[in-house]
């Protein structure tokens, strides 16, 4: 399965009632969308048409994220009748706004894509899922910070070992995608500052020059699951029920961690 068909089916399968990305380009993964969405990149030239309610953010995600309130548009207006023909909660502007779906598809170094998760991350929960790109490259040359390639994932890759090292508490599932793979975090805890305290020396071990040492797990995706197996796991119809229904982490997110631990044991 493509990456653009996986996003399609996390689209339905995750019921979101919102949407952000980061990296645009020419609107490809953008067009997916049918909730309000959010779309960040600092030079994005979109030529496919957007059939949703979007604010298009011509800024680099760092300083997207240093705006105040920069999830204002998600909120819609403060008349319900308008929210609810725009598709949004009736009550969604006196609501606090949790991203539902995020895909991080920005600048291919490593700490661009730390740094857009932990700032996905302090707007989203534990029901959310985000979604990381190019995270399986075929080979060194690819995974190379300065770019000799047609085709470039840059040291990406390096997220998967930082979050299962710092942040074990979440769970990150390695997907098979068509061309270089992905990564899906599910259990966001936006009052984790672990990353931000230790983000100093997380760069100091993990920014080294080419070529990478790109791990034979990544290259050969020993530990990635099929797209298939994911969008067609059981967890996502409570998922999306305790999510909408407002279950707090507490009640929440136990029952789907197991569901995922059994996911990744049957792989």
């Amino acid at each position: 399965m493509k990456r653009h068909e996986f996003l399609r089916e996390l689209h339905k399968v995750s019921a979101n009632r919102n949407y952000l990305e980061i990296g645009v380009n020419d609107g490809r993964s953008l067009t997916l969308s049918r909730v309000p969405s959010i779309a960040i990149d600092p030079a994005f030239k979109v030529v496919t048409e957007i059939r949703t309610d979007v604010h298009l953010v011509k800024a680099t995600s760092d300083d997207f994220f240093a705006r105040d309130n920069p999830l204002q548009h998600l909120k819609g207006g403060r008349h319900p009748l308008r929210n609810l023909r725009r598709g949004r909660s009736p009550i969604g502007y006196w609501r606090k706004t949790s991203l539902d779906l995020s895909f991080i598809d920005g600048m291919h170094l490593f700490e661009y894509a730390l740094r857009d998760f932990m700032n996905v991350e302090k707007y989203s929960d534990w029901g959310s899922v985000i979604v990381l790109d190019d995270m399986l490259p075929r080979n060194i040359d690819e995974a190379a910070r300065d770019r000799h390639t047609g085709a470039w994932t840059g040291d990406v890759y390096k997220v998967v070992e930082i979050l299962n090292r710092y942040r074990p508490e979440l769970v990150t599932v390695l997907v098979d995608t068509q061309p270089t793979g992905q990564l899906v975090v599910f259990g966001a805890d936006p009052d984790n500052t672990v990353l931000h305290d230790k983000y100093d020396e997380i760069m100091a071990e993990f920014e080294v020059p080419d070529p990478q040492k790109v791990p034979e797990a990544i290259l050969e995706r020993v530990q990635a699951v099929t797209p298939e197996k994911l969008v067609g796991a059981p967890f996502w119809r409570p998922l999306v029920k305790a999510r909408n229904l407002g279950i707090p982490r507490s009640r929440g997110w136990e029952p789907l961690r197991k569901s995922l631990e059994d996911l990744a044991a049957k792989h």
